[in-house]
């Protein structure tokens, strides 16, 4: 990518994951302005147990992203990945505790995005899909319903089924300010990332696809 052609472009990166975490990484180095879109249907690991015992929504793709576009020195980097071993906080990150700890002092998961943004210091936006708490289900062709992303992503059922249809319980309206960045885009990039648990989920809120 030549960095001319996309010199003071407005990006936008919808996805989740993995997957936008090594695009956000790369994009970060061009003289571009980024927004980051995240999935906000996560439900598995530390941000499964987050979400169960405390009624947060959930931090980890977000702090990805985060971490992604981080303009800090690697310590405060990696102290947001750092994953606890074991005791209470075991497979725990770090940056999950500290995203959902932020949302209950703030009493808004979008004022606590945007407090972690100045203290890691990023370059651009990252912006949750949704502020509503929802959850993803899928149906397969024989019509067995899979409730929670992380068990249609790892699945608990057989893997070769097809997945029919996905949706998300109860329904969500798109964030006004991920709404803001799609509209203003110069260049929006989709993924890359699991089609049905990373890049769908962001579609399936009300207001994205318009």
């Amino acid at each position: 990518m030549r960095s001319n052609n996309i010199k003071n472009k407005r990006i936008v990166v919808i996805g989740g994951g993995t997957g936008s975490f090594m695009v956000l990484s790369a994009l970060r180095n061009y003289p571009v302005s980024l927004s980051s879109i995240v999935s906000m249907a996560d439900d598995g690991g530390s941000t499964g147990r987050l979400r169960d015992q405390y009624g947060v929504l959930p931090p980890g793709d977000i702090r990805r992203a985060l971490v992604a576009l981080s303009d800090t020195n690697q310590t405060l980097r990696d102290l947001f990945n750092y994953r606890f071993t074991n005791g209470d906080f075991k497979e725990h990150n770090f940056g999950n505790i500290f995203l959902s700890a932020l949302e209950k002092i703030t009493g808004s998961f979008g004022d606590a995005v945007s407090l972690a943004s100045k203290i890691l210091n990023i370059k651009g936006k990252v912006l949750p899909v949704t502020l509503d708490s929802t959850t993803l289900y899928a149906q397969l062709t024989n019509n067995i319903v899979i409730k929670g992303e992380t068990n249609i992503d790892i699945p608990k059922h057989n893997p070769e089924i097809p997945i029919k249809n996905v949706w998300l319980k109860p329904s969500a309206k798109i964030n006004p300010e991920a709404r803001r960045a799609l509209l203003e885009a110069d260049m929006i990039v989709i993924g890359p990332g699991d089609l049905f648990t990373s890049i769908i989920p962001n579609f399936l809120v009300k207001g994205v696809v318009a």
